[in-house]
C-alpha cells in the first residue's frame, strides 16, 4: 500500500514531525481510555443507578393509579411512598414538554433518556437542564404527572473528574515532553544553521552538543569545514605565489621590449599583456569566493556604482529601472560580488555591442541580470561555459579579446558562495546572452 499521498499533509520541519510523533500516541491513548471508561464503566454505573430509580418510579406510578382523585394524588403518594424522596405532581397536558431537554455535553443524560424511554411505562418527556434535579413526565390514569428527584440519585456526582484529570495531566506531560524535545532538537538546528551559513560563505562559530549521534555529526561538520577552508587557503596561496613569481619576469620583458623599435616590440608587448591578463584572471579565480567579509549592502546602489564605472571606462552599459517590491539591504561579500558582476559586464560588452543591467529585489530573493546583444551561448553548452578553463569559440567572438575561460567560472563560484546560483539564458530584449546572479536573502 502506498502512503505517498500522506507526505503532503506531514510537517516539513524536524520539530513538527517530532512533535507529531510525540503527540499522536498520547492523544490516541487518551481518547481510547476515555471512550472505554465512558462506555464500560461510566455507562454501566449510570444504567445501574437508573434501574434503581426506575423501580421506585414503578411503585410511585402504582400509588398514583390507586389515588381516589387527582386533587389527593400528592397526599396519597406521600403517605404510601414518602421515604423514596421522589415527588409526584399533577400537571396540565399543556405544561408537558414536547421534546426532551438536556445540555449538549451531558453524556449520562443520553444514557438515562434511552433507559427511561425503554423501561418506564407512560413515559412522555425528560428534563435534565437542571444540574441538581431531574423532571420526568409520565402519562397515568390521573393524567400527566411530573416526577421530581435529585440528579445525584441517577448519575455519578462528578462524572467529569476523570476527563479533567486526563486532559490536565496530558497537557502537563506533553508540555514537559515538548521542553525536552526542544532541547534535544536545538543542536540539530544549530548544526543546520552553521552548515547553511558556511554554504553561503559565512563562518559562524559552532560547537558540537546534544546527543551522541548529533555530537558526532557536529564534529564531522567541523572537521569538514576546516579541511575545505584549508584547501581554499592553500589554493589561494599557491596561485597567488605563482602569479607573483611570474610578474617579475614579465615586468623585465616589458622593460626590455620598451627599448626596441615599436614595429618589432608591438606584437611581443601584446603577448606580454595577454599573459599579464591571464595571470590576473588566475589570481581572481583563486581569490574568488573567499575574498571580503559579508556586510549589509543596498543592491540598487551597489549595481548603480558598477554601471557608472563601466560607463567611465567607455562601455555602452544601461541600468534599467528596479524591479520587485522588496526593500532594505542584502548581506554580500562586496569585493567578490563586485568582481562577479564586473566580469559579466565585461563579457557582455566584449562579445556584444551594448549591455543592460537590472536589479530585482523581493522579500526572499536578489537577482542581478546582465543582458547583451552578442551571439550568446547555445543552450546545450551553457553548463559547460560555467566550468573553469572553458572557451566556447563558436559561441563567443574571440577576436575581441582573449582569456582563459575563467570569467563565468568566477561568477559561478561567487554566486554559490552567497548561497545562490548563476543562470544563463537568452535575452528577450537584446537577443544575446542573459546572465542572472540569483541570491537568497
Amino acid at each position: 500500500m502506498s502512503f505517498v499521498w500522506l507526505k503532503h499533509y506531514m510537517p516539513r520541519g524536524i520539530y513538527g514531525r517530532a512533535a507529531l510523533i510525540l503527540l499522536l500516541p498520547v492523544v490516541i491513548i487518551q481518547l481510547v481510555v476515555t471512550v472505554l471508561f465512558a462506555q464500560r464503566h461510566f455507562e454501566g454505573v449510570t444504567n445501574q443507578m437508573t434501574d434503581t430509580v426506575l423501580g421506585e418510579l414503578v411503585l410511585i406510578r402504582a400509588a398514583v393509579e390507586t389515588a381516589p382523585d387527582r386533587a389527593s394524588l400528592i397526599t396519597h403518594v406521600a403517605e404510601d411512598l414518602g421515604a423514596l424522596e421522589i415527588t409526584a405532581l399533577p400537571v396540565r397536558a399543556a405544561d408537558v414538554p414536547r421534546d426532551n431537554a438536556m445540555v449538549w455535553y451531558d453524556y449520562s443524560g443520553r444514557v438515562i433518556l434511552r433507559r427511561f424511554a425503554e423501561m418506564l411505562p407512560g413515559f412522555q418527556a425528560l428534563d435534565l437542564t437542571d444540574d441538581n434535579a431531574v423532571r420526568v413526565y409520565v402519562d397515568t390514569r390521573m393524567g400527566p404527572v411530573e416526577y421530581r428527584f435529585d440528579r445525584s440519585r441517577i448519575s455519578a456526582k462528578n462524572p467529569h473528574q476523570l476527563f479533567v484529570y486526563t486532559i490536565f495531566f496530558g497537557v502537563v506531560m506533553t508540555t514537559i515532553a515538548f521542553i525536552y524535545l526542544r532541547n534535544q532538537l536545538r543542536p540539530i538546528k544549530r548544526l543546520a544553521t552553521a552548515a547553511e551559513a558556511f554554504g553561503r560563505g559565512r563562518h559562524e562559530p559552532f560547537s558540537p552538543a546534544g546527543a551522541a549521534e548529533v555530537r558526532s555529526a557536529g564534529n564531522a561538520f567541523v572537521d569538514m569545514r576546516a579541511r575545505i577552508e584549508r584547501q581554499i587557503e592553500q589554493r589561494t596561496l599557491m596561485l597567488s605565489g605563482v602569479s607573483h613569481d611570474l610578474r617579475t619576469p614579465l615586468t623585465r620583458m616589458r622593460l626590455g621590449l620598451s627599448m626596441l623599435e615599436d614595429e618589432e616590440a608591438g606584437p611581443l608587448l601584446r603577448d606580454v599583456e595577454d599573459m599579464q591578463r591571464m595571470l590576473d584572471e588566475f589570481l581572481d579565480f583563486a581569490k574568488g569566493e573567499a575574498e571580503g567579509t559579508p556586510e549589509k549592502t543596498d543592491p540598487h546602489v551597489f549595481v548603480e556604482m558598477l554601471v557608472q564605472d563601466a560607463r567611465r571606462a567607455g562601455h555602452d552599459v544601461t541600468l534599467l529601472p528596479p524591479e520587485g517590491d522588496g526593500e532594505g539591504t542584502v548581506t554580500l561579500r562586496l569585493t567578490a560580488m563586485k568582481r562577479a558582476v564586473e566580469n559579466l559586464i565585461s563579457n557582455a560588452v566584449r562579445y556584444g555591442g551594448r549591455a543592460e543591467v537590472s536589479v530585482m529585489l523581493s522579500d526572499k530573493t536578489l537577482r542581478i541580470r546582465i543582458e547583451d546583444d552578442g551571439p550568446g551561448i547555445p543552450q546545450d553548452r551553457r553548463a559547460e561555459a560555467t566550468r573553469a578553463f572553458t572557451r566556447l569559440d563558436p559561441a563567443r567572438n574571440q577576436d575581441r579579446g582573449g582569456g582563459v575561460g575563467l570569467g563565468l567560472a568566477i561568477a559561478t563560484d561567487i554566486a554559490r558562495a552567497h548561497g545562490g546560483v548563476l543562470r544563463l539564458g537568452e535575452s528577450t530584449r537584446l537577443g544575446g546572452l542573459r546572465a542572472d546572479i540569483v541570491v537568497a536573502r
